[in-house]
């Protein structure tokens, strides 16, 4: 079983082009997030897109904001209101839906009229903004397509358990890319749920049932119909956050696996740990760290190919920091 860092090449994530530094702002400057341009750059392949600069305006330009109705909003102009551009954001957003069909997951510039994903302002004609937002013209269309990519936005990035979530689906969905490549069947799509059980009861213990029905049924069921089905219920299940408490109870239960092996000092320790973790003494990697080191002692075939143990590169430090 191929491991989250070990998959046959960099997956490959889209991006707001100014992001990466990238001189497209409408003013001619750039939203660079170290984050991404330095940190994630090691670990991914960037698709840089600007859909603004793609469809034609300039550099620098006249901005764009979103007008009207929240659930309809157009992009026009900031001075010149009949410079209405939404058509060609939409359109532009459909044309890399299909182009970009390799990606494992997209990062989007908040608050852009183009780009963001929620809560985006939308003004109404008084020049009040509609409360709650929309999201951006380019990214609705583009999102509308692929409604399982893992999307997310720079600034929500900086929340360490938003960082460490959608970097678990980004590298979810690489792998799903690979056995799809392979072929879909039956026995593959329960090897890869099988490989998924554990992080799935962290995220979502609720979608952790709802996924074991839809396979119990799977022999009488076309692997082709089936597994994107399951898929998109995984997505939405890793789409949620785990807590303290979900992850303490898979801790308990990966420590079920050593009962025979550990003295009842070590089973103390552990426990211990994870008691922390639960009440936030401790972060996730500390009681994760003793459990890989006592499964590397006494090693267990399912416990090995857990995803859960290591969805991601270990040298993100992703768990370090919740």
């Amino acid at each position: 079983m191929t491991t989250a860092f070990s998959l046959p090449q960099r997956p490959k994530l889209g991006i707001s082009a100014c992001l990466l530094g990238d001189p497209v702002r409408y003013n001619g400057g750039h939203k660079e997030s170290r984050l991404c341009s330095r940190d994630l750059a090691q670990h991914f392949d960037f698709v840089p897109v600007c859909p603004e600069v793609a469809i034609g305006l300039g550099t620098p330009r006249e901005p764009i904001r979103l007008i009207g109705d929240p659930s309809a909003p157009r992009a026009v102009g900031t001075l010149k209101r009949e410079r209405d551009v939404t058509k060609a954001l939409a359109e532009f957003g459909e044309h890399m839906a299909g182009e970009l069909h390799g990606i494992s997951g997209y990062i989007f510039m908040h608050r852009s009229p183009s780009c963001g994903l929620e809560r985006v302002k939308v003004y109404r004609e008084n020049g009040h903004t509609a409360e709650g937002g929309a999201r951006g013209i380019y990214a609705g269309a583009f999102c509308a397509r692929h409604p399982d990519l893992p999307v997310e936005e720079d600034g929500r990035l900086m929340d360490p358990v938003l960082r460490e979530n959608f970097l678990t689906r980004v590298f979810a969905y690489a792998q799903w890319q690979v056995f799809c490549s392979n072929g879909l069947t039956r026995r593959a799509i329960i090897e890869f749920h099988s490989r998924y059980k554990y992080q799935v009861l962290a995220n979502d213990p609720e979608q952790y049932k709802a996924l074991g029905r839809l396979l119990a049924s799977i022999g009488q069921h076309d692997p082709e119909e089936v597994g994107p089905r399951y898929f998109s219920g995984l997505m939405a299940a890793l789409k949620k956050c785990a807590t303290r408490r979900t992850h303490s109870n898979v801790l308990q239960h990966l420590t079920g696996y050593l009962k025979r092996h550990l003295s009842p000092q070590e089973k103390a320790e552990i426990q211990r740990l994870i008691d922390q973790y639960r009440t936030g003494i401790v972060p996730l990697v500390v009681p994760m760290t003793l459990l890989k080191h006592h499964f590397s002692s006494h090693p267990d075939e399912y416990i090995t190919q857990q995803a859960y143990l290591q969805p991601h590169p270990e040298e993100l430090s992703l768990r370090n920091a919740i």
